[in-house]
């Protein structure tokens, strides 16, 4: 046996499955997990030593690369200084004043530790703060395993979604409205049935659980319109896009085509972060008021604004405000797709890629999906054999089909000429049939 093979025999002995979070464990594409040892720059080495480039950055917080020697030295000093008090420090104010000032949708910030626990805190504070109870939200959209959220869709264009995990009962799910993502029809009937008692509609603007799909300009226009009109709130689930697709998150990239926008929430997580626990929710002065202590709606966290985690967060949020930083950082992950994709086309394999920021996806289809159900029709026996494809030539993609990807601005030229020449044998031997 391999030393990973090892490692995830003795992992399942004592950890179900074998991980910590289910897509790890490499059961949509087979195969053994690589257990990481170490990780630097684009790079990450597993329990055999083999480095591998990697394009999953911890899911997306390591937009700097591995181990950026400002971020480690600002996680050092704090970490002498100590782990967690449980009492307020400077740290959380500088963080939320430096989230802030980039996300002129937002008065005010509550951090947490998580994605799951401020996606689930922003839809008790919009129930909160509209007295109402019904939401909306996508299919193939994730907010994190909350159980309000952890729905499919029903039958028809507007029903109220069934459960998608053993434990959560149906009555907890049944004020939760899933529609399918950019369809517009399907938006203006949920609002016209159930407008007056939707609390909120939380979207993902760049669905990255579906690998990446974008929410169209029109629909993203009017679900703010919709919401503006119904007095539901419109939350921005940026826990993914957040800072890593643009500085002022993808709500900045819609507020070039729709002048004016914003949302009345965000969800952010991962990069503010940067690699540490550490997520975020926020908005309007009026709305976050309605939080404990101020208001009647109750979050808390012993973590919440832990010292070492903010520490790491303001010292990511330094390096990638500096100028340029985010042109040089979508010209390497353009480069990235469009070598994909002339290598794909040369070979004859159908290929579809986009990206924006550092975030990028692709789909083994002609054409880019729109909604989940088309991704679905993705082939998923050909992905896996990309996957591990690119795994053996030491290129470490999301062991899911449906995952989106992460560039960082450590990746230089030489890993990307290195990662399409790795996809370029294995679309041949795709191509071979």
């Amino acid at each position: 046996m391999s030393t990973n093979e090892e490692l995830f025999a003795r992992a399942q002995r004592v950890i179900p499955g074998g991980v910590n979070s289910p897509v790890r464990a490499f059961r949509a594409v087979g195969g053994v997990p690589r257990f990481v040892q170490r990780a630097q720059g684009a790079y990450f080495w597993d329990a055999e030593d083999k480095r591998y480039i990697d394009y999953i950055g911890s899911w997306g917080p390591m937009i700097l690369g591995h181990g950026h020697p400002a971020v480690l030295s600002a996680v050092q000093e704090a970490a002498v200084q100590g782990f967690s008090f449980g009492a307020p420090t400077e740290r959380e104010i500088e963080l939320a004043e430096a989230i802030l000032a980039h996300l002129p949708s937002m008065d005010m910030v509550r951090l947490v530790s998580s994605g799951t626990e401020a996606a689930m805190s922003a839809i008790r504070l919009a129930r909160g703060a509209t007295g109402r109870k019904k939401i909306i939200k996508f299919e193939g959209c994730y907010h994190g395993h909350a159980d309000a959220l952890l729905v499919k869709a029903g039958s028809g264009l507007a029903t109220f979604g069934n459960p998608t995990s053993a434990g959560v009962p149906p009555e907890v799910v049944q004020d939760t409205l899933v529609l399918e993502y950019n369809d517009l029809a399907g938006l203006e009937q949920a609002f016209a049935e159930h407008g007056a008692a939707l609390a909120c509609l939380m979207i993902e603007p760049i669905a990255g659980n579906m690998n990446f799909v974008r929410a169209s300009v029109p629909f993203i226009r009017r679900c703010r319109e919709l919401c503006t009109q119904h007095g539901a709130l419109f939350v921005f689930d940026e826990v993914m896009t957040g800072f890593r697709v643009a500085l002022g998150g993808a709500q900045s990239v819609y507020a070039r085509e729709i002048p004016g926008f914003v949302p009345d929430i965000t969800v952010l997580g991962k990069v503010i972060g940067g690699g540490m626990p550490l997520a975020a929710f926020g908005g309007r002065r009026a709305v976050m008021e309605q939080l404990a202590p101020l208001g009647p709606v109750y979050q808390a966290g012993t973590l919440s604004g832990n010292p070492v985690a903010t520490a790491c967060g303001l010292a990511t949020l330094h390096e990638i405000g500096k100028p340029g930083f985010y042109e040089a950082l979508a010209r390497r992950t353009q480069a990235l797709v469009a070598g994909l994709r002339q290598a794909a086309a040369d070979e004859g394999v159908p290929f579809s890629g986009d990206s924006e920021g550092g975030m990028f996806g692709f789909f083994l289809l002609d054409a880019l999906p729109q909604n989940y159900r088309t991704v679905m029709t993705t082939d998923g026996a050909r992905f896996n054999q990309l996957f591990h494809g690119l795994l053996e030539r030491g290129v470490y993609i999301a062991p899911a089909l449906y995952e989106a990807g992460f560039v960082s601005a450590a990746h230089s030229d030489e890993d990307i000429a290195q990662t399409v020449d790795a996809a370029r044998a294995v679309f041949r031997l795709l191509a071979r049939g």
